[in-house]
């Protein structure tokens, strides 16, 4: 198994066939009321196969995600390969971008839009955490990306997101790409590839 590996793209970057999605993911990209959202969920839910494919050296046609929550059921939660417990996947998207990542261990990404304009205090009150600042839109979104990853990967949650101040994990991954901030979190090294 090689180290974590990341992919990022824009959706119709993804060369897969929907056929790869399980009927839970087909209902809830369904469900899905602006094609750019659907586009971008069924992206996700594919790059993630193939992140993982890299990983095991396996047919990504055969991998089966799942998600399960006590709450919400099928197709929400953490994400997870049957059959494959000793590796953890993670993906993200974001109108017109979406990313993955497989890997040893936990893992953890996010990818969010750079928005236009001045710093909104409400939001960067709701991130940061005592002792953290953030001089502009950019520094925020970088560092909700980093805390997202975090609580993908089961080590922080959205509700202690500003009384918790980011501290990297094992290993940090960030990108930048049409005008979107990426951040993936590992257990191993990761590397991006296309």
């Amino acid at each position: 198994m090689l180290d974590a590996v990341v992919m990022a793209g824009r959706p119709e970057e993804i060369d897969a066939p929907p056929s790869w999605l399980t009927p839970a993911e087909r209902e809830r990209a369904a469900r899905l009321r602006h094609e750019a959202d659907r586009a971008a969920f069924v992206a996700a839910h594919l790059l993630v196969r193939l992140a993982a494919a890299a990983c095991l050296d396996a047919d990504p046609a055969r991998l089966v995600l799942t998600q399960h929550c006590d709450l919400h059921g099928p197709g929400h939660g953490r994400p997870s390969l049957e059959g494959h417990p000793e590796l953890g996947v993670s993906f993200s998207h974001t109108r017109g971008y979406v990313a993955a990542v497989a890997g040893p261990g936990k893992v953890g990404v996010d990818v969010e839009r750079i928005p236009d304009g001045p710093l909104d205090p409400a939001l960067a009150a709701s991130v940061t955490a005592p002792g953290e600042r953030v001089a502009d839109s950019r520094e925020l979104i970088r560092l909700w990306a980093r805390k997202e990853a975090l609580i993908k990967r089961g080590e922080l949650s959205l509700d202690r997101m500003r009384t918790t101040a980011w501290r990297p994990g094992p290993h940090v991954l960030e990108w930048e790409c049409d005008g979107v901030l990426g951040t993936a979190v590992t257990d191993r090294p990761a590397r991006r590839i296309p």
